[in-house]
């Protein structure tokens, strides 16, 4: 397979500084060579331009400060959406480096376009919220939503992925806002909590995610946000949230997506904060679960 990497260092959609410098930690963790190790050719694409925050009016767009820094998220995700379906118009495998979770409706709206996807969405929390009831106004926190076209986003076609709700799914969750659990629940997409890890194992919650996303026709799309694992594994994100899964469980998961790398689409890994990291190790943990995710073994 060829990878091709395409960096966005965007931390537009969180009110930390320092995941814009996601993509060259992961890079400098080795990245390229753990492609290749694991039996894939690697381009680099380099970093697609993302507008400084201090040179933007964060509530300049449609909802303010419900929703910061919509208007340059909106430039972002459209931009990364063409980068993406270009890609894989090349007969490439785009593998997109964050960045908040914000870059997620860019990724999928390239993936999904003239296509029929799954999503397998592996986080803490839900990305659920909308500006009518996002507590934070922090756009990494409505990313599901929005590419779902959920609530106000039902009419912002770049948001928008036609990626059907039935056909998606998250996994590892432990922090919802009232409003979005309520939204969660009455919705048609699968929601597999840390309880559910828990009670039935990483390897039967997985497996059943990933038979759920390739009921859509075209194969399907993962994302990984770093704060699905535990703190004590992956300390170098924005939120994160105790009791997260383990180092072990999150490769089981990773190997999981690599035994159904044939319907895999599309591959992103977000929210790597080198600021609040501890020696690189949550790119680093990166690096190793992008490995493992497209086939990397041990035997």
């Amino acid at each position: 397979m060829d990878v091709r990497l395409i960096g966005v260092p965007m931390d537009l959609g969180s009110d930390r500084r320092g995941v814009d410098m996601g993509p060259s930690a992961i890079r400098y963790a080795g990245l390229a060579t753990a492609v290749e190790t694991a039996d894939h050719t690697c381009v680099d694409a380099g970093n697609l331009p993302v507008p400084g925050p201090e040179t933007r009016d964060s509530a300049s767009g449609e909802y303010g400060d419900r929703a910061k820094f919509l208007a340059e998220t909106r430039e972002v995700c459209t931009t990364l959406s063409d980068a993406v379906q270009d890609t894989l118009a090349d007969g490439q495998f785009p593998l997109v480096l964050g960045g908040d979770h914000s870059i997620a409706i860019g990724s999928l709206g390239g993936a999904a376009r003239d296509r029929d996807i799954g999503l397998v969405w592996f986080d803490a929390h839900g990305d659920y919220n909308t500006p009518s009831t996002t507590p934070t106004g922090n756009v990494h926190g409505m990313s599901l939503a929005a590419t779902l076209g959920v609530d106000e986003f039902v009419g912002h076609d770049w948001a928008r992925s036609g990626i059907d709700p039935a056909n998606t799914v998250l996994v590892g969750v432990r922090s919802l806002d009232g409003d979005e659990r309520d939204a969660l629940a009455a919705s048609e997409v699968t929601v597999y909590t840390m309880s559910d890890v828990d009670e039935r194992g990483v390897p039967a919650v997985a497996d059943e995610a990933f038979d759920i996303a390739t009921d859509a026709r075209d194969g399907f799309h993962v994302s990984l946000d770093m704060d699905f694992l535990d703190p004590d594994e992956a300390p170098g994100v924005g939120t994160p949230v105790r009791g997260g899964v383990t180092y072990r469980e999150a490769h089981a998961a990773m190997e999981g997506v690599a035994d159904h790398r044939d319907d895999l689409v599309s591959l992103e890994v977000v929210e790597v904060n080198p600021i609040l990291d501890d020696h690189n190790r949550t790119a680093e943990l990166a690096v190793e679960l992008v490995a493992s995710a497209l086939g990397k073994r041990i035997l």
